[in-house]
């Protein structure tokens, strides 16, 4: 007989500390386990946490689409692959705060190469998508900046629910060159619903993950002035 006190195996979590969550929820590209599925009920448990999250006036305009179809995964990753080939729209200065040099570019390029591989084994995709009245709400800054800030922190408190889950997530964007074919893969009203990445989630290969290399925080603190 089950013992209703003892959470099945499928909703267990870590037990991490709210600083452990956030400074150690990596982009998992490599270290996702393929082979064991990931439950619905989890899933749900994640979701329920990123309702939470704030949202512009609290219209919680956001919505996630996950993907477990076998042949449907397969279609997604094939407009992602294409996405990770087409050229990237430049998004601020080249280099990184931390590693000027590049060099930890090279240890990402590695890992995404990993991922594009095995994409469409992932046991479940997850894309995050924003609600709007026409895509031209999203044509000031001030749109943009409640648009997205409506949608991100949502997919973030998803991704930290589900690293204390033992689950590994990755935010990427280079779908979003085909977002109207992925639109219409996936039945996604592209005139009024913006998407806004893409990423896998899969129990990951082992549980341990440290902080990442990061500039001194000085570097983006400003007091009364730029």
């Amino acid at each position: 007989m089950t013992d209703p006190t003892v959470a099945p195996e499928s909703t267990s979590t870590l037990g991490l500390s709210a600083v452990e969550v956030l400074t150690t929820t990596r982009a998992v590209r490599k270290r996702l386990d393929l082979t064991r599925p990931v439950p619905r009920e989890v899933i749900d448990e994640c979701v329920t946490i990123a309702l939470q999250a704030p949202s512009g006036r609290n219209r919680q305009h956001w919505d996630f689409i996950f993907i477990d179809d076998p042949e449907l995964k397969r279609r997604v990753a094939d407009i992602w692959l294409r996405g990770l080939a087409a050229p990237a729209p430049q998004s601020g200065p080249a280099e990184s705060r931390d590693d000027p040099q590049g060099s930890g570019w090279r240890r990402v390029a590695e890992s995404l190469d990993h991922l594009a591989e095995h994409l469409h084994e992932v046991p479940v995709l997850l894309i995050p998508c924003l609600r709007v009245t026409s895509r031209s709400d999203l044509d000031t800054i001030r749109g943009q900046a409640g648009g997205w800030g409506s949608v991100v922190p949502a997919f973030w408190s998803f991704m930290l629910a589900a690293r204390e889950h033992g689950i590994g997530t990755a935010w990427t964007t280079c779908h979003l060159s085909y977002e109207r074919e992925m639109a219409d893969l996936l039945g996604i009203p592209f005139d009024t619903v913006v998407q806004a990445g893409l990423s896998p989630v899969a129990y990951t290969i082992g549980t341990a993950f440290k902080p990442g290399p990061r500039a001194d925080q000085e570097l983006f603190t400003h007091w009364d002035r730029w």
